[in-house]
């Protein structure tokens, strides 16, 4: 099985990251944890809602660069640094899931300076043959 490695992305200030934002092996893409990150590497300041819709939408424009969508997303874990916005957040995050809803595991735990959430993803699409 081939495995493609996609970018390194990651910043924390100027610092960088040791990670893939994400790995195709074989049918199955696997998105690395994604907090709210502004382009400059810090957490962006923001509620709930402005830091979860940063991080969906992030997700969604890596798996454009695998040639998924989030369509495909078949997993999500999610890491909440507040019980109290889980509420919030869910009905955030259920906007981007219309349709099929991936399965999901939701804890809370500390994460990250000023980082209130952080999602990772895995993507179910075959490789064309």
């Amino acid at each position: 099985m081939a495995k493609i490695f996609y970018g390194d992305p990651h910043k924390s200030g100027s610092s960088s990251i040791p990670l893939s934002k994400a790995v195709r092996a074989g049918d199955f893409i696997y998105v690395s944890g994604q907090t709210a990150n502004d382009d400059n590497g810090g957490i962006i300041t923001g509620n709930i809602e402005d830091q979860t819709n940063l991080i969906m939408n992030n997700i969604c424009k890596i798996l454009k660069e695998t040639g998924c969508e989030i369509d495909d997303i078949i997993k999500t874990t999610v890491w909440l640094s507040d019980a109290r916005d889980f509420g919030r957040f869910n009905n955030c995050y259920a906007k981007f899931f219309k349709n099929n809803k991936p399965a999901r595991s939701t804890t809370v735990c500390d994460l990250v300076v000023d980082a209130k959430i952080e999602i990772e993803a895995i993507a179910y699409k075959p490789v064309d043959n």
